[in-house]
């Protein structure tokens, strides 16, 4: 069944940020984070496919603050998750990718990686945790993928969580939601036919309807458009009869892309019906670069599970009526990092203590106040990951790190200890190395690199 947590009012006190102790419950802005599972930066309508359908997302955009540099924390899920509610770099946590370090075939690995945590510590300070100091009630829906048993959601400062468990991908995205003995939590209830995402949309509405009065977080975690690649037929049937374009062709995978469109829309509609959407916002954000066997990344070079730009660069869009100046775009480099002290400043709740936030908050650049102070975004992914149908060879990626540092990005690759320099202004799909050409560039880098091993 469901699960919550019991919930305790706390009053507000004097904080830094947008609001302070006068301000009742209903004055504080909900926070709507809808986060999708593998989501390619080129996956959407407003992003340049002429395949996939997004109308609802497309708005949201248009309503809003577009991100053309957002990168996920990591390239693959549980990692960039764990990022995402603690604020940190994988170091820090210790969830570095998903599952074992240890992937592949075992004759062909050069190192032995790095042991990987699959839980996220209790320890930890979350966003919902806290928001709790704010009054807030949090909500979870969807994937969690951060352990089972004792780590789940309501362990972790949700108030509230359904459909949540430790592994990364549901069994089926039709009710009863079963594979091979594997079934979803919490729900149990449905009709023969009902979509996953269809559902968990549901659920999310009946979670804001019930919670209109009071502030809340709602972390709506779609599954899709993680494998099993499975969308509506009728939708399947839509998308086999249009003509594919620029490496995006596979109807069923955009059937499931269409499905979560639909669900953005149906959030944005409630929101609009309980007179919500001005004090809302509603962040639209993916965990990593799309599965390269379904859809295409281009311009952008490789794919989920790479450090190369297809694997870590996705979709960003942010609306705040009241707040962010609709229908605008910004190329500044941010990071899922930066989602926590960004909520924290929006809801003015105080940053937790003795936790480290390696983001910074966007709310100066959201409400168009001033630009970010140039700084290092860093990756660090020490484990294997075996190849998939678009990859050629063993390997999608060896253990490796990366940093950008305004316009260039080095990769560092543990095996040999070849650094690659690319600069994304010139050379965005990362087709010409320029560390033998700008060996000063690629010491400085690499030399930034290897103080943040150390700082973290």
């Amino acid at each position: 069944m469901m699960r919550w947590r019991q919930i305790i009012t706390v009053g507000f006190l004097l904080i830094p940020g947008v609001f302070s102790l006068g301000c009742q419950a209903a004055q504080l802005p909900n926070v709507v984070l809808i986060y999708v599972d593998d989501l390619g930066w080129r996956d959407l309508g407003v992003m340049g496919s002429q395949y996939y359908e997004t109308p609802h997302i497309d708005a949201l955009a248009r309503e809003g603050m577009r991100f053309t540099n957002a990168y996920s924390n990591a390239p693959n899920c549980a990692p960039a998750r764990a990022s995402l509610l603690s604020g940190q770099y994988q170091p820090r946590h210790g969830v570095y990718t998903v599952g074992t370090s240890e992937r592949g075939d075992t004759k062909l690995r050069q190192l032995v990686p790095v042991v990987n945590q699959t839980e996220l510590a209790l320890a930890t300070i979350t966003i919902p945790e806290a928001l709790n100091a704010s009054g807030y009630v949090s909500g979870h829906v969807g994937k969690w993928h951060l352990g089972g048993s004792e780590f789940l959601p309501d362990s972790q400062g949700f108030d509230w969580t359904l459909a949540g468990d430790q592994f990364g991908s549901p069994p089926s995205y039709f009710y009863p939601y079963m594979q091979d003995g594997r079934v979803l939590p919490d729900l149990s209830e449905g009709e023969v036919g009902e979509y996953l995402t269809d559902r968990l949309t549901d659920e999310a509405i009946n979670f804001i309807e019930t919670h209109r009065e009071a502030p809340f977080f709602l972390y709506l975690s779609h599954y899709g458009v993680h494998t099993p690649i499975q969308g509506k037929p009728e939708l399947v049937q839509y998308y086999t009869e249009k003509a594919g374009t620029d490496g995006h062709s596979n109807p069923t995978y955009a059937a499931m892309i269409h499905s979560v469109d639909t669900s953005v829309g149906r959030i944005l509609e409630v929101l609009d019906d309980l007179e919500l959407a001005d004090r809302t916002i509603v962040i639209l954000f993916s965990d990593n670069g799309g599965f390269g066997p379904v859809t295409s990344m281009a311009p952008l070079r490789g794919s989920k599970g790479m450090l190369y730009e297809g694997g870590i660069r996705v979709p960003l869009i942010v609306r705040w009526p009241t707040v962010v100046p609709a229908n605008t775009m910004s190329d500044e480099p941010v990071i899922g990092l930066d989602m926590f002290p960004t909520i924290l400043d929006i809801t003015g709740t105080p940053s937790p203590e003795g936790q480290v936030l390696d983001g910074v908050s966007l709310l100066p650049l959201l409400s168009g106040r001033e630009t970010l102070a140039q700084r290092d975004l860093f990756w660090h992914f020490p484990a294997y990951l075996q190849a998939d149908d678009s990859v050629a060879g063993p390997w999608r990626t060896t253990p490796a790190s990366a940093v950008r540092r305004g316009n260039y990005k080095l990769i560092t690759f543990f095996e040999d200890g070849r650094n690659e320099l690319y600069n994304l202004a010139d050379d965005l799909n990362e087709a010409h190395d320029l560390s033998a050409h700008m060996p000063a560039q690629t010491t400085e880098l690499r030399t930034a690199l290897e103080q943040w091993w150390r700082d973290t």
